[in-house]
């Protein structure tokens, strides 16, 4: 099976910071369409690990590889050209706050438009089915021609996730999609990506903060502490022993109600599950 990422002896440092590393020696293997689950305390290295794998941060020593080559030692065209096949949603997603949500979704699809098609589907979208289908899936079709700066952080969040839907890449890094919702999207979400990822044999890297929902969704438990992995095992093998050292008296989240999402409970989530 390909591999979609070859990390060894892996360490970044943020520009500019005084302290240890932000990672250190990171040794990951991960195979063309595998789902694994990021795990840890807060401050533990999943942002910084997901923005080394978008290639957003060099790293400082070690080795690195995204499908098989040095990303570092390509030229400026052809790392670009790799950056293509990464899609890193982030836990805010940057949308531009005045665009529309149509808008904001088809931006998914800017590195392969040219600059005219680009600039004329700002005016006229596009491909407007195209991005009412996948804002479907997060159950956010109602919201296709409405403002990003009216939506709520949740539907902010699924926002971004939508636009996942629309990328081309074969590597699909997540960061905390589910510190908004309610545990009816929060499983809505997690399949959605699950069955998407699996559909076109994309690797899936996600951040959870949620435990219990890694241990449910994802086969391989990755976690990490101070910059360094903990353990790196099939779910199957992680005991409630190991979350506790892990966490070290911190509680990890649960899935719970969300105000910010209440009215979506009320709406009939839970019946597309």
């Amino acid at each position: 099976m390909p591999t979609t990422y070859q990390l060894q002896d892996l360490t970044v440092r943020h520009l500019g910071a005084q302290s240890a590393s932000a990672l250190q020696a990171i040794n990951l293997t991960i195979k063309q369409g595998e789902q694994l689950a990021l795990i840890g305390p807060s401050g533990a290295g999943k942002t910084t690990l997901l923005a080394t794998l978008s290639l957003s941060h060099r790293p400082s020593a070690g080795s690195f590889q995204a499908f098989g080559v040095d990303p570092w030692a390509l030229g400026e065209a052809a790392r670009h050209r790799l950056r293509a096949q990464l899609f890193l949603a982030p836990q805010t997603p940057p949308l531009p706050p005045r665009q529309r949500v149509v808008t904001a979704v088809l931006a998914a699809r800017l590195p392969q438009w040219s600059v005219w098609r680009a600039l004329a589907s700002l005016f006229k979208p596009a491909d407007p089915e195209a991005a009412w289908q996948a804002l479907s899936r997060f159950n956010l079709g109602d919201k296709l021609y409405s403002r990003v700066d009216r939506l709520s952080g949740g539907e902010r969040q699924r926002c971004g996730l939508a636009r996942l839907l629309l990328s081309p890449a074969q590597a699909l890094l997540v960061d905390e999609p589910l510190s908004a919702l309610d545990p009816a999207l929060s499983e809505l979400t997690l399949t959605t990506l699950r069955e998407e990822a699996k559909a076109r044999n994309a690797t899936l890297i996600c951040s959870l903060h949620q435990v219990d929902l890694a241990l449910a969704h994802f086969p391989r438990i990755v976690a990490l502490r101070d910059g360094r992995v903990e353990f790196d095992l099939p779910r199957e093998q992680v005991t409630p022993q190991m979350i506790a050292a892990l966490y070290q008296g911190e509680q990890p989240a649960a899935s719970k109600p969300l105000e910010d999402d209440a009215m979506a409970v009320k709406l009939g989530v839970g019946a597309c599950l």
